[in-house]
């Protein structure tokens, strides 16, 4: 059966109720599953080749830009709410149109230079698509946020044939991880309604992380030397990817 097309809409009143039958919740049900595999196997092919990456660099460069990988697909409730929230038409052919981040991977790294490495290296493969691109590191969001953002698309081939699907990927530092991490704690706690002096305090410590960043990516340099390019980028190549990033 094929995944495209309006989500089934049931519509057998009782009373002040709409009910649905028993056959037309499982096919709802195995509708939905299908169509979240779809995401779960791109996120596969996204770690796949962030793994191959990591490999490479620890046998033939003896570095590792990558501190750890997190992946995530959103529940159908996770989903549901964001359609409802969007405004977007319930079904599979507008929610693949619209929502991007339905698949996510975020890549962690020691220094804003390997951020731009691995950005590069993933999205220069060949059966990678640039769909959207965010540099919240050059041009950090008003609550001091920053991380570097992108949509891809990746193929992934199943027994119907092949279909391109969207995922996100964030790039950011563990100094960025960390304060991203607390943000997002302190919003849940307060239920979005942050006190005023918080944020202020959260905007300072976002300040004080990149300052970190910056300091450790220099003691970094004095202790081992500018590497090579096939070790952490150079600020040369950070500002070809920047450019890059800016024609997407």
């Amino acid at each position: 059966m094929s995944t495209t097309g309006a989500v089934p809409r049931m519509s057998v009143a009782v009373g002040d109720e709409i009910t649905i039958s028993p056959s037309e919740l499982r096919e709802l049900g195995e509708q939905m599953q299908r169509f979240l595999l779809e995401y779960q196997f791109a996120m596969q092919e996204v770690e796949t080749k962030l793994a191959i990456l990591r490999e490479e660099f620890v046998h033939m460069h003896e570095y590792n830009p990558i501190e750890h990988v997190t992946s995530r697909v959103k529940t159908p409730e996770s989903l549901i709410s964001k359609v409802e929230r969007r405004g977007v038409e319930p079904d599979v052919d507008s929610i693949r149109r619209e929502i991007h981040d339905i698949a996510g991977v975020r890549v962690t790294c020691a220094f804003i230079r390997d951020v731009y490495r691995l950005f590069d290296l993933l999205t220069q493969q060949d059966d990678v698509t640039v769909l959207e691109v965010e540099d919240y590191i050059e041009h950090p969001k008003s609550n001091g946020y920053k991380s570097l953002h992108t949509i891809i698309s990746v193929p992934v081939y199943l027994s119907t044939g092949r279909i391109d699907v969207p995922v996100e990927v964030q790039f950011r530092t563990i100094a960025m991880d960390f304060w991203a991490s607390l943000e997002h704690k302190i919003f849940y706690k307060y239920q979005r309604q942050v006190p005023a002096q918080l944020l202020d305090d959260l905007k300072s410590a976002a300040v004080t992380a990149s300052e970190l960043d910056n300091r450790m990516q220099q003691l970094h340099v004095q202790m081992h030397g500018e590497q090579p390019a096939t070790s952490p980028i150079n600020l040369r190549e950070i500002r070809e990817v920047r450019e890059r990033i800016r024609r997407v």
